[in-house]
């Protein structure tokens, strides 16, 4: 079992059109949000690991496969998120 492996387990429950952020993810594993960061960069099954659905407690992206926001943007707005500029309209985090 790795580091990630607890994280990866709550990221795959996010329902689609949800989001949740990295401080949530820490919190309900103990953990610094900066490690989850860290975890889901490495995330190498995108499309069984939604890692896309994790932002930052602002409603703010945050990173997505080496900054790729355009890709995290257009993946959640697929999925019903909708957004005012950088933040997502209306947020309010799962908490898994």
């Amino acid at each position: 079992m790795t580091f990630a492996d607890p994280i990866f387990a709550l990221v795959v429950r996010i329902p689609v059109g949800r989001v949740t952020t990295y401080k949530a993810l820490a919190a309900a594993l103990g953990t610094h949000p900066r490690a989850i960061g860290q975890a889901l960069k490495r995330n190498k099954h995108p499309q069984v690991i939604p890692c896309h659905r994790i932002v930052h407690s602002d409603g703010t992206l945050g990173g997505y496969f080496g900054q790729q926001h355009a890709i995290k943007k257009q993946l959640l707005e697929r999925e019903g998120i909708v957004f005012d500029g950088r933040k997502i309209r209306d947020f309010v985090p799962y908490i898994p």
